[in-house]
């Protein structure tokens, strides 16, 4: 059985009225919104690099402004239409359509100017408005006599739902993520175009397709549309699920098996071909919009399993993500509204065809221009991206054109045929208000937001300073000048996602590709400023800086303990404090082949000196942090927590893999795995990855993991010192900071406390044999190990051996090791006795570094 589809609005039947009235102002409103929508979007394309806005907020005035409410008005008119369920009243209609559009706009002004409660009660409200609309869909299907469209209302359930979870992570996202970020925005990313976008497109297809051709709908498209819906939620929920626990092959079968839901959509479609083939601008552009849908599903499946790692999402959407924007979502909206605008704004079959000839004007030039686009915008960070985008921005901004000559008659018409003069301003500003008004709200923004770019020559007066976006972060995060410094950034964007860099006084870089490179010139620095990444929600995800002008004004400091009169002197003949205990220098042998340790940052009061106690920065409570040990081959698995207020990560020199994720920075109270494989020998530092790196190292977070070279012999005892500087004072304090950063330590030390082996001197016997590991954790001076009275018959160092005892007569007297280097020494004590060890830069020695071996023999 066949049957043709009446999609005449409720307005035209006498049926319609007496389920709630004449609705065709609200219709017109709401497509008026469309409209205006889809005029600010292409407003803002054309003109957010100059005004300094984030290209995102056009993409946001498209899904969220054009799509949304053409899916809100459309969706339900379907269900009403096709269902034969009563709707809702008008006035109620109109109400939630205000709402929307009003949360919209609260979400783009929001996050635009930074205000985060803002943005975070647009979000909100958009959820809250899914929420209602999904409730109002499953009450209808209550209705609803599940005639052959009783699917309409599963796939618009669907979709509502997924615009509640798209709406929830955007708003997450827009008060900020941490380390989460990228997984947040590719599942916000895919959970709204292939969820509320998808599912809404693709189940209306079964009926508009049809509809566009001017044929029937056939036999057995119901129950392909039945078959479809599964398969589409289960492969998003798949897809969604795998992005937000970072594994790969879950979001890959989760992507296969929506492109199969895809596959099943079409094979009415193309049946539907089969009787008449498509001959006019709307089923072009729906034909080549599921298409690309096909296409950019495909295509980012196969795009991340090549990639191996999930890590590789925020490249791939640099390609994906414009081909499902302009191919995929505009196209559809211009080619829906095609359809279905004559048949909201005529009267009567003439008026239909009329509307429909002005809409249709230059449509094979447009649908080229559109397609010609989307292989251009695939390709980011070119000349070529820019040019599709400027192809596909003329060929929906002509429709919006067409559509404007017919809307605003209708609209004008519509008031007139009240009786009421005052009505007719109303009227038109129905349509015409709306392009203007959202205009005038966002580019309201935009202009208190911009400031001017900044690529101009560096002024031959200015210092300039070096400034990298990586990993969500800023570095340097603080850069201090003299007052009345004029100061350039060059900024630098590493991340595979674009960044850019905004200065408190508007000034602003271009928004920034990887590899890219911009000045910003913040000009003469008279107090304490502030710079941030002005992409929806990088800010509150952490991407700030701080200048500090030295001699100028100063913010108030939000931590008093930021100075540091009075810092202890060192005593090293003083004795510890009551209850202390030496780091244990001893080594245990490698067990086993697969290591998992648990790491906590914390915060801890630990002894740097005899009598001296500091605040350090330590994994799992101590400094160094605790030893790993294994050999070539061996697997590591690491959990890293951070359980203090402030960011911290962790590099592992013993591993050999992309730094990007393992070694990124992660927020209090979140976790990362860090996995590697041992694939060299050596003693490996391994140490804190949040810049200042200096810092963080000096105030105590560095450990060492040693990988025994094959045949490695046993010997009598085996012990592993790490060296350092000791920087005195508040950690981060400026003090402190000026110390580390010129270079002028109060002390030097091993494992973590100056001098204390003299207090707990290493042990062995007479003839005994004795392995010393060395690293070097700096963060900035060499260091010369030495044994008074004794000498090493076997020096290994940095991955190779320098002497072995099977050398003719040779024997060594010092290990030197660079910063972060590594090694071992092997010697047998002659003799009872007390054996000193030094770093003989005796600077370092009389200042901490050094301890005591002491030699006696075993009882008898």
């Amino acid at each position: 059985m066949t049957q043709f589809v009446d999609l005449t609005p409720p307005t035209t039947r006498p049926t319609a009225r007496r389920r709630g009235g004449p609705r065709g102002p609200v219709f017109v409103w709401a497509n008026a919104a469309v409209l205006g929508w889809l005029a600010v979007a292409i407003v803002l394309l054309a003109t957010h690099d100059t005004l300094g806005l984030p290209s995102w907020l056009a993409l946001h005035a498209l899904l969220l402004g054009a799509v949304t409410n053409a899916i809100v008005i459309w969706s339900e008119h379907f269900v009403v239409a096709l269902c034969r369920v009563p709707g809702p009243p008008p006035r109620r209609l109109a109400l939630g359509l205000t709402a929307l559009n009003v949360f919209v706009t609260a979400v783009l002004v929001g996050v635009t100017a930074g205000i985060a409660v803002l943005s975070g009660i647009g979000g909100a409200g958009v959820a809250v408005i899914a929420a209602v609309h999904t409730m109002h869909l499953l009450r209808m299907r209550k209705a609803a006599s599940f005639g052959r469209f009783g699917y309409l209302i599963s796939f618009y359930s669907a979709a509502s739902a997924a615009l509640l979870a798209g709406a929830v992570l955007g708003a997450r996202l827009a008060v900020g993520a941490g380390q989460w970020y990228s997984r947040l925005w590719s599942a916000h990313v895919h959970v709204t175009l292939l969820g509320w976008v998808g599912f809404s497109v693709l189940g209306t297809l079964f009926t508009l397709w049809p509809t566009t051709l001017g044929t029937q709908i056939a036999d057995g498209t119901a129950a392909a549309a039945r078959r479809s819906l599964p398969t589409l939620a289960a492969g998003l929920a798949l897809t969604v699920g795998g992005m937000l626990a970072a594994n790969l092959w879950l979001t890959v079968a989760g992507l296969a098996c929506y492109a199969a839901g895809v596959a099943v959509v079409a094979v009415p479609l193309v049946r539907a071909v089969g009787t008449r083939r498509p001959a006019g601008p709307a089923a072009w552009m729906l034909a080549a919009a599921t298409g690309w849908l096909g296409v950019a599903v495909v295509f980012d499946a196969f795009r991340l399993a090549l990639a191996g790692s999930v890590d590789a999402l925020p490249d791939i959407l640099g390609t994906v993500l414009p081909v499902l924007v302009l191919g995929f979502t505009a196209q559809v909206l211009v080619g829906a509204l095609t359809q279905l605008l004559p048949v909201v704004l005529g009267r009567g079959p003439a008026e239909h065809k009329a509307i429909a000839e002005t809409l249709a004007g230059g449509w094979r030039v447009r649908v080229v221009l559109a397609n010609v686009a989307v292989p251009l915008v695939a390709v980011p960070a070119t000349e070529l991206s820019l040019i599709g985008w400027a192809l596909g921005a003329l060929s929906v901004g002509a429709f919006v054109v067409l559509a404007l000559r017919v809307a605003v008659p209708v609209a004008v018409r519509g008031a007139l045929t009240t009786g009421a003069t005052t009505r007719t301003t109303t009227g038109t500003g129905t349509v015409t208000g709306v392009v203007t008004g959202l205009a005038v709200v966002v580019l309201a923004v935009a202009l208190a937001t911009s400031g001017q770019t900044t690529d101009q020559p560096v002024p031959g007066d200015a210092r300039t300073v070096d400034v990298t976006l990586s990993d969500m972060r800023i570095r340097p995060a603080i850069v201090e000048v003299e007052a009345g410094t004029r100061l350039v950034l060059r900024v630098t964007n590493h991340d595979a996602m674009p960044h850019d860099l905004r200065g408190d006084n508007g000034q602003h870089t271009p928004r920034l590709r990887q590899g890219e490179t911009a000045l910003l010139d913040l000009g003469e620095i008279s107090g304490d400023r502030e710079a941030w990444c002005a992409v929806a929600g990088h800010r509150a995800a952490g991407m700030t800086m701080t200048i500090r002008a030295r001699g100028g004004h100063q913010h108030t400091p939000t931590d008093t303990t930021n100075s540091d009169a009075g810092t202890p002197a060192l005593d090293l003949a003083a004795d510890p404090s009551p209850g202390w205990t030496a780091h244990d220098p001893r080594l245990a042998p490698p067990t086993g082949t697969v290591h998992r340790v648990e790491l906590r940052v914390t915060e801890q009061n630990l002894e740097v000196a005899p009598g001296v106690r500091q605040r350090r920065w330590t994994f799992a409570g101590t400094a160094p942090g605790p030893t790993l040990r294994g050999r070539v081959g061996d697997r590591f698995e690491v959990t890293l927590i951070n359980d203090t207020d402030m960011g911290h990560g962790i590099d592992f020199h013993a591993g050999a893999l992309a730094p990007d994720q393992p070694m990124r920075t992660i927020e209090p109270g979140e976790r990362l795995v860090y996995r590697f494989t041992a694939t060299h020998a050596g003693a490996w530092l391994y140490h804190c990855s949040t810049m200042p790196m200096s810092q963080h190292i000096a105030n105590g977070m560095y450990g060492a993991v040693i990988i025994d070279p094959p045949g490695l012999p046993s010997v009598d005892h085996e012990y592993l010192l790490v060296s350092s500087q000791l920087y005195l004072g508040t950690p981060g304090s400026d003090s402190q900071v000026e110390k580390i950063r010129t270079g002028e330590p109060d002390g030097w030390m091993f494992s973590g406390m100056a001098a204390q082996y003299d207090h707990a001197p290493l042990t062995a016997g007479p003839g005994q044999r004795v392995r010393i590991w060395l690293v070097n954790a700096g963060p900035g001076d060499t260091t010369a190990f030495h044994v008074v009275g004794a000498q090493f018959d076997t020096v290994y160092r940095e991955g190779a051996y320098l002497l072995r005892p099977t050398d003719a007569a040779g024997g060594a007297q010092v290990l030197d090791l660079a910063p972060a280097q590594g090694g071992f020494v092997e010697l047998s004590f002659p003799e009872p006795g007390h054996y000193p060890f030094v770093d003989h830069d005796m600077r370092h020695a009389e200042n901490g570094a050094h301890g005591l071996f002491t030699i006696t023999e075993p009882p008898r």
